[in-house]
């Protein structure tokens, strides 16, 4: 008799993917300037860190907020003991403020229709669990953020089905793709519950067209049992144009037009995710909520949410900071300048090892191109490739196979989780390896290197490309 669950002891979490396992070689051996030079740079996490002074000089300027106090009197009594898990009303009113103004005050949201979660993982399996049975599936553009395997698939027996989109058009999404993969999903006899985008994309960086958006809803619109999840967790991070298009606009505008045809129950089958681990760069605070016209989901999510809840202490403080209005405009016209002109160091940096990169205007990553670098065009090479760069150059990226994309040699590069200098030195690093692999170091290929890091490559990265290459092979 075993003495665990099936669930505990399976190993479909994904937590095997490149994509993390990339994160277990740098937590062995993190970079630091001073105490370890030559450790590996974290280049794998999508985290905001440009803006922190702006964050901790409102919070010196409102001691009361991060003191847990209302004019000058001391509440953490009322905020520590018990809470309703619907929410705080003044952080659920400030949220959706702040959301609205992100979009330009284009749309509005209701603090009704909102149920807050304990992150954006959290929102999204919700929605799973809301919105479809074991074995069901949603349609997901390629290439997708690799946690989604364990976000949406692990607990729930959800499955992912891709629309495989390609660099020919820039990975935008089209008709052929979409019903490609409807039409996948029918003959593996899978019932598709919807379909669920990243917009701006994770990722690639790049924000959803209005073709794109109006293509999906008509796809929802033509099926009348599937809905659209839009996870926009980076709606606050596009830099340049063109500008962010939110799904909720793109109703609003049918409405606007008075098209019948898409007012049957269309916003009820529309669901947005928001965050503000990305924006706001606080995913240590586990802030997360989705957004719902529809009633049944909002219930049904609210009950779900007591398993995830937010701390009433961190709804409070940031009650209190979304609801600054000059603090908040400030910020995010701020930190989009900051993020421009770190994005602008990383394409620049990687032009001048002879890399280019997909063009975007958004999120806190470039999706860049090494196909030039392969040995061959497989994703056996593309495997072989990261393990040099992780091994033998010292950075954490994430290969494009962990994201599930159709064509090797693609990998996510993050530029926002470490300071400039240290930005410099990945580049630095980059281009020395890039010049080296090419043969241009005296003529001479450094095979010799090569063969080194072979030798110390733990067993499990051996595995890696193998398993990375079948899970490939099963989705085309």
């Amino acid at each position: 008799m075993k003495l665990l669950s099936t669930k505990a002891t399976c190993n479909s979490h994904g937590q095997d993917s490149s994509y993390f396992l990339g994160w277990e070689e740098y937590e062995k051996n993190p970079y630091d300037d001073v105490h370890n030079p030559k450790g590996i740079i974290q280049m794998g996490l999508a985290e905001n860190q440009l803006s922190f002074d702006l964050l901790e000089s409102w919070l010196a300027k409102n001691p009361d907020a991060s003191g847990f106090k209302q004019g000058g009197k001391s509440i953490f009594r009322e905020l520590a003991l018990f809470q309703d898990y619907h929410g705080l009303p003044s952080f659920k009113q400030a949220l959706v403020d702040f959301m609205a103004e992100i979009r330009g005050n284009r749309v509005s949201f209701d603090p009704n229709h909102i149920v807050l979660t304990a992150g954006s993982t959290s929102a999204n399996e919700t929605l799973m669990f809301c919105l479809a049975e074991k074995g069901e599936a949603f349609l997901l553009p390629t290439p997708y953020y690799p946690g989604f395997d364990r976000d949406l698939k692990w607990r729930t027996g959800v499955e992912i089905v891709p629309i495989q989109c390609n660099s020919s058009n820039n990975f935008q999404i089209t008709e052929q793709a979409l019903q490609q993969a409807y039409k996948d999903a029918q003959e593996r006899n899978l019932k598709v519950k919807g379909v669920m985008v990243t917009n701006p994309s994770n990722p690639l960086g790049t924000t959803l067209s209005r073709s794109e958006l109006n293509l999906l809803v008509d796809f929802i619109e033509e099926n009348k049992n599937m809905h659209l999840i839009s996870d926009e967790i980076y709606s606050g991070t596009v830099f340049s144009s063109p500008s962010f298009i939110s799904v909720m606009e793109i109703l609003k505008e049918r409405n606007d037009l008075q098209d019948f045809k898409y007012t049957d129950n269309i916003c009820e089958r529309v669901h947005v995710v928001y965050s503000l681990s990305k924006d706001l760069g606080l995913p240590g605070f586990r802030v997360g909520a989705l957004y719902s016209e529809n009633d049944e989901v909002v219930a049904a999510a609210t009950k779900m949410s007591s398993f995830g809840l937010i701390s009433s202490q961190t709804q409070y403080l940031l009650s209190s900071m979304l609801g600054d209005k000059k603090f908040t405009k400030n910020y995010l016209a701020e930190n989009l300048k900051r993020l421009k002109k770190r994005h602008g160091k990383l394409v620049s940096g990687l032009q001048k090892a002879g890399i280019n990169c997909l063009e975007s205007n958004a999120a806190l990553f470039c999706w860049v191109d090494m196909r030039h670098l392969l040995h061959s065009n497989t994703f056996e090479a593309e495997m072989d490739l990261w393990k040099k760069i992780v091994y033998q150059v010292g950075l954490n990226i994430s290969p494009g196979s962990s994201c599930h994309c159709n064509e090797p040699g693609w990998f996510r590069v993050c530029f926002t989780n470490m300071s400039e200098e240290t930005l410099k030195q990945a580049m630095k690093r980059l281009k020395a390896f890039v010049v080296e692999s090419t043969g241009n170091v005296n003529g001479v290929t450094s095979q010799t290197t090569i063969q080194k890091t072979k030798s110390v490559l733990t067993k499990w990265v051996f595995r890696l490309s193998s398993r990375d290459h079948r899970d490939h092979q099963e989705e085309r």
